[in-house]
């Protein structure tokens, strides 16, 4: 999926950059570690990680650094915030790969028979309908989830027409269910995320005197 993709590419390409270094050395991670009291295991730098890439303040403020792939990534010192943001990143990560729990219960549903055959789809707004064809509809999507981008792509809109003239199946059909309900939850998640990164910025790593990660 376009999730799946996503977290892969981000795993492989993103770097952890300082102000004044192309990487972040053996030593800054050891003042790091130190910083933050205990030693986070990799996974749970990659989650922060996405944590941070997934906030609307931190995508504007440093967007000429994601342009050129290689984004300044703020570590906090509070180890308590740390631990929020990779759990959220973590929750994130499973959204978009489809396998969260949180996704059982999708809110998006399928219900109208027909050939299931997927036309160019149509988004009714004031329903909260995406129609796949003239009689047939997935329900239960907000305007705000339609538009959802990533990628420069409208996510919901782009896997339905790469399925025009095809009938769609039951799995088909449940996965969009699903990559709804990841939407709407990544939205919420960001949101939050959005509601404490400031604090991240104001408890920087300190390096040395005057620079901080």
């Amino acid at each position: 999926s376009m999730y799946c993709l996503k977290a892969l590419s981000i795993s492989r390409r993103f770097a952890i950059l300082c102000p004044s270094t192309k990487d972040l050395t053996p030593r800054n991670y050891n003042i790091f570690y130190d910083t933050v009291v205990l030693e986070p295991l990799p996974e749970e730098i990659f989650f922060y990680i996405y944590a941070v890439l997934y906030s609307e303040t931190y995508r504007t403020k440093y967007a000429e650094f994601l342009k050129i792939d290689f984004p300044r990534v703020p570590f906090t010192s509070d180890y308590k915030l740390f631990k929020n943001m990779a759990e959220y990143g973590n929750r994130l990560v499973d959204l978009h790969l489809l396998k969260s729990k949180e996704l059982d219960l999708p809110i998006a549903r399928y219900s109208i028979e027909g050939n299931n055959r997927g036309e160019k789809p149509r988004f009714d707004e004031k329903s909260g309908r995406v129609y796949i064809n003239n009689e047939q509809y997935f329900e239960g999507i907000s305007k705000e989830v339609w538009l959802y981008q990533i990628g420069g792509y409208q996510v919901c809109d782009k896997w339905l027409k790469d399925r025009k003239g095809r009938e769609l199946s039951l799995d088909d059909i449940q996965t969009y269910c699903r990559i709804v309900t990841a939407i709407q939850k990544t939205i919420e998640i960001q949101k939050t995320i959005d509601g404490i990164y400031e604090n991240i910025e104001n408890s920087l790593i300190t390096l040395r005197e005057g620079e901080k990660v």
